[in-house]
C-alpha cells in the first residue's frame, strides 16, 4: 500500500499532525499522563471527566460532584504541564454526567483547548463556553444529530460546531445506538454515517462560510484504516481502545492483559444500568450482574437517569475497580477491534504505526 503523508487536522488555531485524536475514556482511563504523551506526538490527547476521581466514600451527590470537578482541574493542569506545547489537549464530557455544566465550565477556565460531548446531545454547550477560547465538538452517531446539533447551535447560539466527532457501532463503552441497531446484520457502517454527516456539514459550511472539520472514530485500528476515513472525506480521525495497552496509559496491567487476552467472541454489547448499550470484554462479573447478584448502594449519583435501587450492579464503582486492576468485581469497555492488541507499546511506537502502516503491535 501507497504511504501518504497525513495532513493537519485544523480545528480553528489548532493544527494537529497527525491528525489523530485519543478518544476520551471515562473512569480513569484517559488520564493526564496519556493525553499529554499522545500531544507530545503531535496528536490530540483527551482526558475523560466521567467519574475521574473515583466515586466511594462521599456523603452526598454535591461533595462527589465538588471532588470530581477539584481532580478534573489537576489533571488538566497537570496535563498542560506535562505537553510541550506539540499538538493539543482535549476533555471528554459525557451530557449523561449530573455534574456535566460544572465540568465544562471548569475545563474552560483552566483553558483546555476543545472539549468533546455526546452520551446524549449537548445543545447548551456553546452557552457554557461563552466568554472563554475553548473549542467544542459534539460526539454524534448519525447524519439526523448532526442536523440536529448545527441547526440549534446556529440558530439558538449564533454558534457553529468547532468540529464533530461522527462515532460509529464498533466503538468501546456505551454507544449511540439502539440495541437493535447493533444486531450484526443490522449494524450501520461507519463510512455510510460518515457521508450523511459530511452532506450535513457541507450544507452548513457553504451557508455559514466556515470549515466545520469532521472526524471519524469507532472501530478505527491501524493506519489503512486511517486512508480510508480520510478518502471518503474526514479531516482526522478518533482512535481509543489502541491506546489503552499502552505504558501511558494509567490503567492497572491487569485491565490492559483483559484486552490482549481477549477473543473476538468475548467482545459483546452489554446492557448497562444506565439503559444504553455498550460493547465490554465479557467476565465472571458480568455474568454474576445478569443473574442480579450484587446490590447497589450510592450516594455519588454520578449519571442522570440512574436509579440505584433498579440497577443490576454500579457500573461506575465495577469501571473503578476494573482500571485498578480488580476485574473480579469490575469489567473492561472496549472497541470491536480490541481482540486485534496483542502486546503493550508506547504512545510513540503506536502513533508511529499509526501514522506509517509499520505494525507495533
Amino acid at each position: 500500500m501507497e504511504r501518504k503523508k497525513l495532513p493537519d487536522l485544523v480545528i480553528g488555531d489548532l493544527r494537529i499532525n497527525p491528525p489523530i485524536v485519543q478518544g476520551g475514556m471515562g473512569v480513569r482511563v484517559s488520564m493526564s499522563r496519556l493525553a499529554s504523551a499522545v500531544a507530545n506526538e503531535g496528536g490530540l490527547g483527551v482526558i475523560s471527566s466521567a467519574v475521574i476521581g473515583g466515586v466511594k466514600g462521599f456523603k452526598s451527590t454535591e461533595e462527589y460532584k465538588k471532588a470530581e470537578i477539584a481532580t478534573l482541574r489537576e489533571e488538566i493542569r497537570r496535563a498542560k504541564m506535562l505537553s510541550k506545547g506539540k499538538g493539543a489537549i482535549g476533555v471528554n464530557i459525557m451530557c449523561a454526567l449530573t455534574g456535566y455544566n460544572d465540568s465544562v465550565i471548569a475545563s474552560a477556565e483552566e483553558g483546555i483547548d476543545i472539549i468533546f460531548s455526546g452520551a446524549g446531545l449537548p445543545l447548551s454547550l456553546p452557552k457554557l463556553v461563552k466568554g472563554f477560547k475553548t473549542k467544542i465538538s459534539p460526539i454524534i452517531s448519525s447524519g439526523r444529530a448532526a442536523e440536529i446539533m448545527c441547526k440549534v447551535w446556529t440558530t439558538k447560539h449564533n454558534y457553529i460546531p468547532d468540529a464533530i466527532v461522527v462515532e460509529g457501532p464498533l466503538a468501546g463503552g456505551h454507544l449511540g445506538f439502539k440495541f437493535e441497531e447493533l444486531e450484526p446484520d443490522k449494524m450501520p457502517k461507519l463510512e455510510d454515517i460518515l457521508v450523511s454527516v459530511l452532506e450535513v456539514v457541507k450544507k452548513y459550511e457553504n451557508k455559514l462560510g466556515k470549515k466545520i472539520p469532521v472526524i471519524a472514530a469507532g472501530g478505527i485500528y491501524d493506519y489503512r484504516d486511517i486512508i480510508r476515513m480520510l478518502d471518503i472525506g474526514a479531516d482526522g480521525v478518533q482512535i481509543a481502545t489502541r491506546f489503552i495497552c499502552t505504558y501511558e496509559c494509567d490503567v492497572a496491567t491487569e485491565f490492559k492483559q483483559a484486552i490482549i487476552n481477549a477473543k473476538k467472541e468475548d467482545i459483546a454489547i452489554i446492557h448497562s444500568p444506565v439503559h444504553l448499550p455498550g460493547r465490554a470484554v465479557r467476565n465472571k462479573f458480568l455474568e454474576k450482574a445478569e443473574r442480579r447478584e450484587y446490590k447497589v448502594r450510592c450516594n455519588s449519583l454520578c449519571l442522570k437517569g440512574c436509579i440505584p435501587s433498579k440497577a443490576p450492579y454500579c457500573i461506575s464503582d465495577a469501571l473503578v475497580n476494573a482500571a485498578k486492576g480488580d476485574l473480579e468485581n469490575g469489567f473492561v469497555f472496549t472497541g470491536a477491534n480490541a481482540y486485534r492488541v496483542n502486546k503493550i507499546v508506547s504512545v510513540k511506537e503506536l502513533m508511529d504505526e499509526l501514522t506509517t502502516g509499520d505494525d507495533a503491535t
